[in-house]
């Protein structure tokens, strides 16, 4: 990776709009995060990149490997680190950049045999922030040769590592919405369906929806379906 050129500059320039248009988009997250991992190695000239992302267990806080635009099967195998294992968990928790020169003389860097058949020699891994330094995920960089990452690439892909964070902090939010969404319209479906039969059949309540989940088993359907069906028997 040589100096930073000004066409390297114009080109990051697009990839934070590439990654910006992201957010406001339709796509799924798994689309936005393929995005990210591509643009980054191509404004950045670095070999493979790869994106962890933070989540919940009943273990605690875990990193997995969630996007790589590498194609060794080795690599895009699915693969979790813990808060305090290799260099993710160390940038994660510490909420702080990591550079190594060579990976196979880390100790904190766990997968050697992998890098050595990849031919992995040189990382820049970093923390993704949103607002308050919340760190929801690490960014890793690597070469194939020798390289000594500058002060300016380092802050190029800390810029794109945190446009990334906001992207995915926002899908992931448009996401749970949705959801929540979906299960209000869901419920209030389901009422209306229960309020129909107790006046038609002269269910209570309880019995009502005991009615609708009943036919949902016997059916196959979902609840909602039952409901929607019920709600439309009764305008027609």
């Amino acid at each position: 990776m040589d100096k930073i050129s000004g066409e390297t500059y114009d080109k990051y320039i697009k990839a934070l709009t590439e990654i910006s248009k992201a957010i406001t988009s339709d796509q799924y997250l798994e689309d936005i995060l393929k995005l990210i991992v591509m643009v980054t190695a191509k404004v950045t000239g670095v070999d493979i990149c790869s994106l962890w992302l933070i989540e919940e267990s009943e273990k605690g806080k875990r990193a997995r490997l969630k996007a790589t635009q590498a194609i060794d099967p080795d690599y895009v195998k699915d693969r979790v680190l813990t808060m305090n294992e290799g260099v993710v968990g160390f940038v994660a928790s510490t909420n702080r950049p990591l550079i190594l020169e060579n990976v196979l003389r880390e100790p904190r860097f766990k997968e050697k045999e992998m890098a050595k058949k990849l031919g992995l020699v040189s990382m820049a891994s970093v923390p993704m922030h949103v607002k308050e330094d919340k760190v929801i995920g690490v960014l890793n960089c690597f070469t194939t040769r020798p390289h000594t990452f500058s002060e300016t690439e380092l802050n190029l892909i800390t810029a794109v590592a945190n446009q990334a964070a906001v992207a995915i902090e926002n899908t992931q939010l448009m996401v749970r919405t949705k959801i929540i969404e979906e299960e209000l319209e869901k419920r209030k479906m389901i009422d209306r369906a229960k309020e129909i039969l107790m006046a038609k059949k002269g269910l209570s309540a309880e019995k009502a929806f005991r009615w609708i989940q009943k036919k949902s088993m016997d059916t196959r359907k979902s609840m909602k379906e039952i409901a929607e069906a019920v709600i439309i028997s009764q305008d027609i």
